[in-house]
């Protein structure tokens, strides 16, 4: 019997013999603006296994502009984003929170969250009883980066190399309001939450990783288990290297990492962690996906799978259709993950 996709990505993450590779394309607006016809036959050769979870939210009256387009974008938060290319995020240049003395000025979104709670979580439960894809979650925790947009990334790398007690309350004071997020979303019937940080530069941590454990690590612990309270998979997202901080996220629970793999060795992430949590991609943007050559993207796959790959599962065929992908390389990526794992 055929395994539906959403069977597909739990017996990946269990190690229970999925029949296949699951697959996971993330599209950015700037492949859809340029590359439409190619994307449109990608999606149809192939398919994707996993889908977001319909949106619940309320709307903020802070929201203004799009975050996609050139200009100004003005997010629930009340952070500031500065575009200057279309189809892409922008960045903060002008913190929210300028002086640390002003913490208690910051305003969580709390006015975001579903109200009519059971109303929200029907909707959401019903949308994941519609479709047989894995079905992940609308929040998305983030608060290194949050901390970062409220305070500008050069404040927030002195508020946490010297942390007191202003930086950890408004630390606290950003994830009161994930952790109300997650709240809601384990009581409904999706598959998994998803919470996200960019902890990596090119080399190495943005941070000590002996300050990541201390500060950090205490908030993902209680993400991982109120997921898993509720029988939710949990699936982290982080940019850079990151290869000092994976083991302690599969020791914490961290069902999936979507990481730059091609940053790290591949041979330290296997005798570290292969066999212990998922590789959830992904194939790298700077060079391999930019690639004229298609053959860059079948060779980057077939250096996952000597090193990572297992039959039994703990990898997912990810990728990011973004800024300067080619999308012959893209699709050649998804073709030799067929074609090498049968």
């Amino acid at each position: 019997m055929t395994q539906t996709s959403r069977e597909l990505v739990q017996r990946c993450l269990k190690f229970e013999h999925p029949q296949r590779v699951p697959r996971d394309l993330w599209v950015l607006p700037w492949a859809e603006t340029h590359y439409p016809e190619q994307l449109a036959e990608i999606e149809a050769q192939y398919p994707g296994d996993f889908i977001n979870a319909v949106d619940v939210y309320k709307p903020s009256p802070r929201v203004k502009g799009d975050p996609y387009e050139i200009g100004t974008y003005v997010d629930e938060w009340g952070c500031t984003f500065i575009n200057i290319q279309k189809g892409v995020i922008g960045e903060v240049r002008d913190p929210l929170v300028k002086d640390i003395d002003d913490w208690q000025t910051l305003k969580p979104p709390f006015e975001t969250l579903p109200d009519a709670v059971q109303k929200a979580r029907d909707q959401v439960n019903a949308f994941c009883h519609s479709t047989d894809k894995f079905v992940t979650s609308g929040c998305c925790p983030r608060p290194w980066e949050r901390y970062q947009f409220i305070r500008g990334t050069v404040n927030a790398m002195m508020d946490v190399m010297d942390a007191d007690e202003r930086a950890l309350k408004l630390l606290k004071s950003i994830h009161d309001f994930y952790l109300k997020e997650v709240e809601f979303w384990t009581s409904t019937d999706i598959d998994a939450i998803f919470f996200m940080d960019d902890w990596g530069a090119q080399s190495q941590l943005l941070i000590p990783p002996a300050l990541w454990h201390e500060i950090f690590k205490p908030l993902y612990i209680e993400y991982v288990e109120m997921a898993h309270a509720a029988n939710k998979f949990i699936f982290m997202h982080s940019d850079g290297h990151i290869e000092a901080i994976y083991p302690a996220l599969a020791e914490i629970g961290v069902d999936a990492v979507n990481s730059q793999l091609f940053c790290m060795d591949f041979k330290n992430l296997a005798e570290s962690v292969k066999g212990k949590l998922t590789f959830w991609g992904e194939i790298d943007r700077q060079h391999i996906l930019t690639s004229p050559d298609p053959t860059a993207g079948r060779k980057a796959v077939q250096s996952v799978v000597d090193h990572l790959y297992d039959p039994a599962g703990g990898v997912i065929a990810q990728l990011e259709f973004g800024a300067g992908a080619n999308p012959e390389t893209v699709k050649a990526v998804f073709q030799a993950w067929e074609e090498l794992t049968g």
